[in-house]
């Protein structure tokens, strides 16, 4: 006999998408400026490119969550 199996659902709930997505593209904008300001204004020889590796990626990720929960809150389920 075949099992029946639980439907796949989301850890988040869908009511969260909208401010998820607004929380994380924020940070996300929030820290590039912070990185655009940091490159355009530090000396060349004082620039760490440890700093610039990890706030990028910091930045990266809150993009791309945020990018996603805003597809999520608009209906198109990725």
């Amino acid at each position: 006999m075949a099992q029946s199996g639980k439907p796949i659902t989301s850890p988040v709930p869908e009511a969260w998408y909208p401010t998820l997505a607004f929380f994380m593209l924020t940070i996300g904008l929030l820290l590039t400026a912070a990185f655009f300001i940091y490159e355009a204004t530090s000396a060349k020889k004082n620039k760490s490119i440890t700093k610039e590796l990890i706030t990028g990626a910091v930045t990266s990720i809150f993009l791309g969550f945020g990018s996603l929960f805003l597809l999520l809150a608009t209906g198109v389920y990725v």
